[in-house]
């Protein structure tokens, strides 16, 4: 028999037995529970609305820092620093205040890539170094310590978790790569990802990810050297702006406190179900994970592939038809797949009730 199309304009209704409690499976940024929204319009509200510079908003600075080095193990000479503008501005902050001369990166797909771009188009610094891999896959970090010396390379980055892919990446600690500092972008990884925060430098990220908070913020754990690289570069006659001073941020972080008025809900707001999607993706006579090699399949971001007899982007239509949204891939990959979150505030029970519409709705074309 020959399977039917399923398009855009066709309309199938889910058993409500099989819908997902929450239906938000979004990988940028990932849902707010409903219970931390109550308590933003409860508690939080004391806090909407006053000084950045008074106790109140110093306090949940205080407590944000506190807990998150708390949560990483983060040893007591690294530093939790804050800024407003998300991991975007703070590639463009780090341009300025950590690569001294040159940068290395690993890039694996489009958020790699776009930090590359930065330290390539600065013109203070010379090119960058760029080891790539093709989306799916990832350059192995462990080996590029040769690479960066012969380059005279003083900072390695590259992202614990490739959001547009899934591709996840270990945070290591190249042998033979000198003195240079290692960057790690962890906006989709932290919080999700095993990590020793002392194999990284900077480990920076937004929280509307894996903490399930608004945008608006970046903030990372600085090690003592990447404080001093700071402190050296802020001394230097290199002109950085305010805005993008990790000096500025780092001064103000230890007094509890942001440079700009903060995203102050943001700050308020501030388990993994990934066996069982790419378990199912592999046992699926249509699926399959994008990402081949299982050691780097990503905990919190999932792709699946399909085959050319089903249209995923009309898949994508029937799901949210029936209120689960936001599995459609990253729009400049290309590819007929999903793109499944599957952060902490993801509750696993709802990536099984995904799998299975799934599956009741590739039945119904059948």
């Amino acid at each position: 028999m020959t399977p039917s199309p399923l398009t855009a304009e066709t309309q199938l209704v889910l058993p409500e037995q099989l819908r997902p409690a929450d239906g938000r499976f979004g990988c940028g940024p990932s849902k707010v529970p409903l219970p931390a929204l109550a308590r933003l319009t409860g508690e939080g509200g004391a806090v909407m609305g006053t000084s950045h510079r008074q106790k109140p908003v110093k306090a949940l600075v205080g407590e944000v820092r506190a807990g998150l080095a708390e949560l990483f193990s983060a040893p007591e000479d690294y530093e939790v620093v804050l800024g407003n503008g998300g991991a975007t501005a703070f590639w463009d902050a780090a341009a300025f205040g950590l690569v001294k001369e040159r940068a290395l990166h690993l890039t694996y797909g489009e958020f790699t890539q776009k930090f590359a771009a930065v330290t390539s188009g600065a013109p203070f610094l010379k090119d960058p170094v760029v080891v790539s891999a093709d989306p799916g896959d990832a350059p192995d970090p462990g080996a590029v310590g040769p690479a960066t010396a012969d380059a005279g390379a003083d900072v390695l980055a590259w992202a614990h978790n490739e959001t547009s892919t899934g591709v996840m990446v270990p945070v290591v600690r190249p042998a033979g790569a000198g003195e240079a500092l290692v960057l790690i972008d962890a906006t989709s990884g932290a919080g999700g990802l095993p990590l020793d925060v002392t194999l990284a430098d900077a480990y920076y990220f937004a929280p509307q990810k894996g903490f399930a908070a608004d945008g608006g913020l970046w903030i990372a754990l600085l090690s003592p050297a990447a404080q001093g690289r700071i402190a050296e570069l802020d001394a230097s006659d290199r002109w950085i702006p305010p805005f993008l001073s990790l000096q500025t941020a780092l001064e103000n972080s230890v007094k509890d406190q942001t440079y700009n008025t903060p995203a102050v809900a943001t700050l308020f707001l501030l388990a993994a179900s990934s066996q069982h999607l790419y378990g199912w993706a592999e046992r699926g006579a249509h699926t399959t994970p994008f990402v081949s090699d299982p050691a780097k399949r990503s905990l919190v971001v999932g792709t699946i592939d399909f085959d050319e007899s089903v249209d995923a982007a009309a898949v994508a239509s029937a799901l949210r038809a029936n209120g689960i949204v936001d599995v459609e891939p990253y729009r400049k990959l290309g590819r007929n797949q999903l793109r499944v979150g599957m952060f902490p505030a993801v509750d696993p029970a709802d990536v099984q009730a995904l799998t299975a519409s799934i599956d009741w709705i590739l039945e119904r074309i059948a």
